[in-house]
């Protein structure tokens, strides 16, 4: 007794080593604990701590054996002391944190693990790794969707470790990496025994919208929906259906991914051998559409052979339209064969070529130049559209409406539904365009007369109504279809007090020569001065006299009295005298001028052809030869004398192209 109240040394030493061993406990670790026995359904353990533990007996339910005094067994640590002053221990965390060591070290060797699928949850299933929980996601139980998990439910099987978060105790494990590595080696054993071009037997297992997977006894092949058939197949499910045995060709095999492909349409001949020869060009067949597209129409030709119909190919007048509007499926047509490309494998098809083309129809109907009439279909910024028949439209642009208006002003007459004639201006048959025009029905007034008649051109002479009077002029219409011009105020008149535009009333009619026709730009320049000029010019060359002190008033009265014989009610008219002309003839210098305005010498002295521009000395000689020696001689020439004298010199249009007549008369109002 008294030894046990007066401990030695070495009691001290071993009470000390037992103390900083239990200094050296901290929670959360796994330690070893002795059992010393069980009391009230717990195991009471000894851990080295001043009281012993307690754990219920419930968390060695799932031990092989049950414990006894004196084994010594792995607890984990929760508490040190609680408010009783008790160690808080448990066997089940203690297990918990082996497991997890052993988990850690499969997840780092990339080995598999054993459990159990144990619940469901939200997106997948809980899957027990041995006092461990971890989450199987729904697309990681097979390779294929699953519907019924039942069977799989609670049966020990190897799982594949995906991902380990120890610290979030999260596992994310799979069942369907471990088959696809287990299925990877059978296929590759399989694979090895298979070659492309070999038949085999397979069972359809499923079937897509591209293609059927078929069994070929441990592995599957795709047998595509184009290698199916050498004709058009819209849907698997037209050739083949699940559970059905095929026959089948191993097109190719892919080693590293183990993928085969098969194919059904190999195993008989290409209908597409020598198409060639079976289909020219120009060569006209009978076909069932079989596929309408927005594009154009399938037609099938023979079984696997189909050609395309596109949709500009199918009428010659409806454009725009859908081809369902014009053919149907398993119609029966006439098609012409336009092109063959057996490289690719595509012909196309022509339906309108095997009817009558209606612009070569038309045209043969209606010659270019012949009169038309329709109804406005359209009416638009450019031009009207008129109805030729049920298909077929002519465009009448607004420039050929009418001569005498704008084209804006011309296509705002018209509405949609009148009836109008028209001419036939162009038909491209290869455009397919119908050219008329409205104002060609009435002729060009501006145009130049074909036959070399008296018409609208540079030099006539045309009778003017005064329709508007202004400060520079007077505007007038002549001809008909009735065209514009205006007279400016300088050509009203030769003399300058009679160029007055108020001396004019409207509706008087005048008479005025054409100074310039301008096609182009549809003008026609008129001046009553340039005719009085020519009538006198004309005066002078048929009344003028060699005598000396003829003056220009003599002349003129002359050519008067002439007009005026065997007309006594013919009224006269006072015009005021005009002034001598210069460089009149003298008396005896030469003969009068001929009928063709020619002189046999100068009369006078003034030799005033230099006066004109362009003419130089070679053309001054080559005038003097020809009779021709004052400028008021060129102003006098008609139209058809000029022509003669060009012709003549070999002048090649050059007095008209200079203007030397023009420039003649406008000497002679200067005069």
């Amino acid at each position: 007794m008294t030894e046990k109240m007066n401990p030695t040394t070495d009691d001290f030493a071993a009470m000390f080593e037992s103390s900083a061993a239990a200094g050296a406990m901290k929670e959360g670790q796994v330690i070893p604990a002795t059992v010393i026995g069980i009391e009230n359904e717990n195991v009471l353990v000894d851990i080295g701590l001043k009281t012993e533990g307690r754990i219920p007996t419930k968390e060695f339910a799932l031990e092989d054996e049950q414990p006894k005094a004196g084994d010594i067994i792995d607890v984990y640590l929760d508490r040190i002391e609680n408010a009783l002053g008790d160690a808080v221990l448990s066997r089940d965390k203690a297990r918990r944190e082996e497991r997890w060591i052993k988990l850690e070290r499969s997840f780092a060797k990339e080995e598999p693990v054993k459990g159990a699928i144990s619940g469901r949850v939200k997106g997948g299933f809980t899957v027990d790794l041995g006092g461990v929980n971890a989450f199987l996601p729904g697309s990681q139980v097979d390779i294929r969707p699953v519907r019924d998990v039942g069977p799989l439910m609670g049966e020990i099987q190897p799982f594949a470790i995906l991902k380990l978060d120890r610290t979030r105790g999260n596992i994310v494990v799979s069942r369907r990496a471990i088959l696809e590595e287990s299925r990877a080696e059978q296929r590759a054993e399989i694979v090895s025994d298979m070659k492309e071009g070999d038949v085999r037997t397979g069972i359809v297992k499923n079937i897509t919208d591209y293609g059927a997977f078929v069994d070929l006894g441990g592995i599957d092949g795709l047998l595509h929906v184009t290698d199916m058939s050498w004709k058009r197949i819209n849907h698997p499910s037209q050739v083949v259906e699940v559970g059905q045995e095929v026959e089948v060709q191993i097109v190719k095999i892919n080693p590293e991914t183990q993928r085969i492909s098969l194919g059904m349409k190999q195993l008989g001949s290409d209908p597409w051998d020598g198409i060639d020869s079976r289909y020219p060009v120009g060569a006209r067949l009978k076909g069932q559409v079989t596929n309408i597209t927005d594009y154009g129409a399938f037609v099938e030709l023979e079984d696997g052979v189909e050609g395309l119909i596109h949709v500009s190919e199918m009428s010659w007048t409806k454009k725009n339209v859908h081809p369902g509007k014009i053919l149907s499926t398993t119609q029966e047509v006439d098609v012409e064969v336009l092109d063959v490309d057996s490289d690719k494998r595509r012909i196309s098809l022509g339906l309108k070529q095997t009817m009558d083309n209606p612009w070569n129809a038309f045209i043969a109907e209606h010659p270019v130049g012949s009169e038309i009439e329709g109804e406005v279909r359209g009416i638009t910024e450019f031009g009207l559209f008129v109805g030729l028949g049920p298909d077929l439209d002519g465009m009448v642009h607004i420039n050929d409406i009418a001569w005498d208006k704008s084209g804006e002003q011309a296509i705002e007459g018209f509405t949609k539904g009148d009836m109008v004639k028209a001419r036939v201006l162009d038909v491209d048959i290869d455009k397919e365009r119908i050219s008329l025009g409205i104002k060609q029905l009435s002729g060009d007034p501006i145009a130049a007369p074909a036959d070399g008649s008296t018409g609208l051109k540079r030099g006539s002479i045309v009778t003017c109504t005064v329709t508007e009077i202004t400060s520079g002029g007077v505007e007038v219409e002549f001809g008909s279809p009735a065209m514009k011009s205006f007279i400016r105020r300088s050509d009203l008149s030769r003399d300058r007090a009679d160029q007055r535009p108020e001396r004019f009333a409207v509706g008087d009619k005048v008479d005025a020569k054409i100074l310039t026709v301008d096609r182009g730009s549809r003008r026609v320049t008129l001046s009553i001065k340039a005719l009085e000029i020519a009538e006198e010019a004309d005066a002078v060359a048929q009344y003028g006299s060699a005598d000396a002190g003829a003056s220009l008033g003599d002349i003129l009265g002359a050519a008067l009295a002439s007009s005026s014989v065997g007309k006594p009610d013919a009224k006269a008219e006072t015009k005021p005298e005009p002034k001598a002309k210069a460089a009149a003839p003298a008396a005896g210098d030469a003969k009068a001028m001929d009928e063709r305005g020619r002189l046999a010498a100068p009369q006078g002295d003034a030799d005033d052809l230099k006066q004109i521009k362009g003419v130089g000395p070679a053309f001054e000689k080559k005038l003097h030869e020809a009779g021709i020696f004052h400028f008021w001689q060129i102003a006098a020439l008609s139209e058809a004398q000029v022509s003669e004298l060009e012709e003549e010199l070999s002048f090649q249009g050059r007095m008209e192209r200079d203007g030397w007549k023009a420039q003649a008369e406008e000497f002679m109002n200067q005069a």
